[in-house]
């Protein structure tokens, strides 16, 4: 019985010794797991992109040219501010009004402060708001998109162009994510911008009384705590579109997305480059910028004179849903903004 009994501790003992190494192997690959993000964008063109350093922390063709849609707008109220005071009023034109745009809608003759027309533009995407801004600081539609083009060369965006104040489609207008990541950068600089873009609701009053009670049509603000703003866009050539800015660990990021298939999508894929950032940032995961014509992920050094060779392929993962309760019961699809 005696000799059993040592064969059989004996046996126990190199079953849990055998065991022990299996949970720590599978713990050690299941953490070499969690430690890298992979990101699977739906849209064609997408980025993040670290404030500080301007490091790109992930890219998905990010310097391909597509139309913008609304986040126009971010340049059109720029260069309107650096003009106009928010307290200025100007009177609604007949272009303006006639301007297609979503609701609500703005009559010719009616009158409001320049402040009012910024949230109009910047919370729910009013076109004739846009346009409004544009004459009332150049005359003309058509002189303001001059001020736009020169602004947007000023700082840096080498691959934008727009030929109208909205962002309504038109031949020859284009803009790239990695341009609408500068863009952004510049717009949160004025104290306004950066105080719309955060702005969940709003109560605007014309000279004549008519009130609009706007809700912002960025629907990740009711979700995230940490979202300090964006832009959204949509038209039915440039799709689904939205460059934002979020505190990640204390770092500013900015994210870009253009051409993405539905609203809903498009806060899953803005949801995915965030948390990319992070792990970037926290150093459990490498940068990359995915090439679709080269069909590969190559990762992205900083460091000087590094040539970078490898090629990983990436992995199929399922997407992040939006928060169950925060997004679904404050945050409705508005798939008609333009």
């Amino acid at each position: 019985m005696t000799g059993l009994t040592r064969f059989t501790c004996r046996e126990m003992l190199f079953i849990f010794f055998v065991l022990f190494i299996s949970v720590l192997v599978y713990s050690s690959e299941s953490l070499a797991q969690e430690t890298k993000k992979q990101v699977d964008i739906d849209a064609p063109s997408a980025v993040a992109v670290d404030a500080q350093t301007g490091k790109v922390l992930y890219g998905k063709n990010p310097h391909i040219k597509l139309p913008p849609a609304s986040t126009t707008k971010l340049v059109t109220v720029m260069v309107a501010l650096e003009k106009l005071d928010p307290e200025q009023k100007v009177t609604i034109s007949r272009k303006a009004a006639r301007t297609p745009s979503v609701s609500p809608k703005l009559m010719e003759g009616e009158v409001y402060k320049v402040r009012d027309l910024v949230y109009l533009a910047l919370m729910r995407s009013v076109n004739s708001a846009a346009v409004a801004l544009a004459e009332a600081t150049a005359g003309r539609e058509e002189n303001f998109v001059k001020l736009m083009n020169d602004k947007v060369q000023k700082i840096g965006a080498k691959d934008t162009r727009f030929i109208n104040a909205s962002g309504l489609p038109g031949a020859g207008q284009y803009t790239t994510v990695y341009d609408l990541t500068k863009i952004m950068s510049h717009a949160l600089a004025y104290p306004l911008i950066k105080e719309a873009v955060h702005t969940r609701v709003y109560l605007i009053r014309s000279e004549n009384g008519k009130e609009h009670f706007i809700q912002n049509t960025n629907q990740l603000l009711w979700a995230e705590d940490n979202m300090i703003g964006g832009k959204t866009g949509y038209t039915r050539r440039a799709r689904h579109c939205f460059v934002s800015a979020y505190k990640v660990n204390g770092r500013l990021v900015y994210t870009a997305i253009l051409g993405d298939t539905n609203r809903e999508q498009l806060w899953k894929d803005t949801q995915q480059l965030v948390e990319k950032a992070e792990y970037v940032l926290t150093g459990k995961d490498e940068p990359v910028v995915k090439l679709s014509e080269e069909k590969s992920v190559m990762p992205v050094s900083y460091k000087k004179n590094q040539k970078l060779n490898k090629r990983v392929k990436t992995d199929k993962k399922k997407v992040k849903k939006i928060s169950k309760t925060k997004r679904a019961a404050n945050a409705k699809n508005n798939k008609r903004t333009i």
